[in-house]
């Protein structure tokens, strides 16, 4: 997912497991006046129906893995990559170099003070800590994790587990931080409280 972020703007990392609020401090910042590039929903946006990693994958991995109305079965793809890890390099030789030109052509057009760059994966990548000038790292609890996904989707403890476990572990996440904000047992409020500090603390002295 190689991309040129050429912009002057304050580039930040965001990063978390899963059902650790990314998502949520992602939109938090956007409040602020960041731009998101999400690289999950690039990707996502891929592997709908004609998008344009479809056909690539439909030739990759057969046609049956592209469901009824032309998008990717993402739940039995899921499935498939966990299981094999060669699986899961050749989708990602598929879907990264596309995920990268559209997140280099987001952040190209972006003209706000930052541009935050969610990352579901950066201190797996090996590569993004050197293209980001700040790494924000979401922190919560493992069981946390578990409860929120299990909470808001169809996915059982032990599907979340074991997503987790091909994750990065907590402490080597945090070890890449350059900020942890741990979204844990928290007011939304206070989470929204946290999130200003960061970015009075990282953007107002440049403006």
């Amino acid at each position: 997912m190689d991309a040129g972020l050429t912009s002057g703007s304050l580039r930040i990392g965001l990063t978390g497991g899963i059902g650790s609020g990314k998502s949520t401090v992602a939109g938090l910042l956007a409040l602020q006046g960041a731009t998101i590039v999400d690289t999950d929903l690039i990707a996502r946006q891929l592997t709908l129906p004609g998008g344009a990693a479809i056909d690539a994958i439909a030739t990759e991995f057969g046609s049956d893995l592209i469901d009824a109305h032309g998008a990717l079965d993402r739940a039995r793809m899921r499935r498939i990559v966990f299981a094999e890890p060669d699986r899961k390099r050749r989708l990602e030789a598929i879907l990264h170099p596309l995920i990268g030109t559209e997140t280099e052509r987001q952040s190209a057009a972006a003209a706000a003070p930052a541009i935050v760059f969610d990352i579901p994966l950066l201190v797996e990548s090996g590569r993004w800590r050197t293209k980001v000038d700040k790494v924000l790292v979401v922190d919560c609890r493992e069981t946390t994790q578990v409860e929120r996904v299990v909470a808001r989707s169809t996915w059982t403890p032990e599907a979340v587990r074991a997503v987790i476990a091909q994750q990065a572990r907590r402490p080597l996440r945090r070890a890449c931080a350059d900020a942890v904000i741990f979204n844990d047992g928290i007011a939304p409020e206070r989470l929204a409280g946290l999130v200003q500090a960061l970015w009075e603390r990282w953007i107002r002295p440049a403006c």
